[in-house]
């Protein structure tokens, strides 16, 4: 099919319009909100930075699990919905290990100790999991229709729930919790032990898989086979082994957020994977799904507004969360799809 010059201008007119009445539209939403912590900044001015501390806290757990969404996502173009259920069972995991067979109940230099065993351990598991999903399942569908993957991630899905019931029981258990209590206070503002301990150990592990991503032959593979598998697999990248590395660390990942999360929050439950699942999920679309910074940075932005939203004075309040971030999520779908730091698609005419 061919264009006239006159209609491939009008296409572009088009193009060019749209654009410009989604950027009015971003526009306009971003004042809304600048205006709105504003007016509650001049309100309780004490409490801006607590509410920013804390989102920062539950916001690295979100960008540690929107990574894992995000590789898959950019690697073989599957939205895997079994990752916030693989993050679940991994808080679940650092239960048993941590309190029932180390014994550990309550914040020591032992717990302490033996919560960085676990780390590694824990990660290990998910790890392995995830690869092994990869192998069992995905692997076998990859080539088909999409939808069909999809559906098995879902399927994938419910038998990580079945297994975390199994092993944690139906209702939310509480444990004692290994991140002690209080806070260094500098002036008039404390900051949790839990949130430096949180993201003293998130920075680092994002700024190690960004530079794995970015520096290493293996990371130069995976973004070769990102872009494009079949001329990959040309230039001899072991398409296969790649993609396994990738549901690797996308398993790491998770078992490293479902052991910050039992240690910040002492509690398990096998229904939280599917509720830190879909608001993590939220946050690598924010970002721009397959884009590892925009992951990070919709992980700490839908951190912050959920917390902004729960303090602030001049808010929906705290029952109204989840109604705000998939808000969020509704937006950034119908005006910018690609997400904040996400490339708009080339359209041809």
């Amino acid at each position: 099919m061919t264009f006239t010059t006159t209609e491939a201008a009008e296409a572009r007119l088009s193009i060019w319009s749209r654009e410009r009445l989604d950027t009015t539209i971003g526009l306009i939403v971003g004042s809304g909100l600048l205006i709105w912590v504003v007016v509650n900044l001049i309100a309780t001015p004490g409490r801006f930075v607590d509410l920013v501390l804390a989102g920062l806290r539950v916001g690295s757990l979100y960008a540690l699990i929107a990574l894992g969404y995000t590789l898959i996502y950019g690697i073989i173009g599957l939205i895997n919905f079994a990752h916030g259920d693989l993050f679940m069972l991994a808080s679940i995991f650092t239960s048993i290990l941590l309190e029932v067979k180390f014994g550990v109940e309550g914040s020591s230099p032992r717990g302490w100790a033996l919560a960085a065993v676990v780390l590694v351990i824990v990660m290990a598991i998910c790890s392995s999991m995830n690869v092994a999903a990869d192998r069992l399942v995905f692997r076998r569908l990859r080539g088909g229709p999409r939808l069909t993957s999809l559906i098995a991630a879902v399927g994938l899905s419910f038998m990580f729930q079945w297994l975390g019931l199994q092993l944690n029981g139906s209702g939310q258990r509480i444990w004692p919790t290994v991140i002690p209590n209080g806070g260094i206070t500098i002036g008039s503002i404390t900051v949790d032990y839990s949130t430096i301990v949180v993201t003293a150990i998130t920075l680092p592990i994002l700024v190690a898989l960004t530079a794995f991503v970015t520096r290493t032959r293996h990371g130069q593979a995976m973004r070769a086979t990102s872009q494009d598998a079949e001329t990959a697999l040309l230039m001899g990248i072991n398409v296969k082994r790649t993609i396994s590395t990738t549901f690797a660390l996308g398993g790491a990942l998770a078992g490293a957020a479902g052991l910050l999360y039992f240690a910040t929050f002492g509690n398990t439950n096998y229904l939280d994977g599917y509720q830190f699942g879909l608001i993590a999920f939220t946050a690598a679309v924010l970002g721009g799904v397959g884009n590892l910074p925009g992951a990070v940075l919709g992980g700490y932005l839908i951190g912050i507004l959920q917390a902004f939203n729960d303090g602030f004075d001049y808010a929906i309040g705290q029952q109204w969360s989840q109604s705000v971030v998939f808000s969020v999520l509704i937006l950034v779908l119908v005006f910018r799809p690609q997400g904040l730091l996400g490339e708009r698609p080339t359209e041809r005419v």
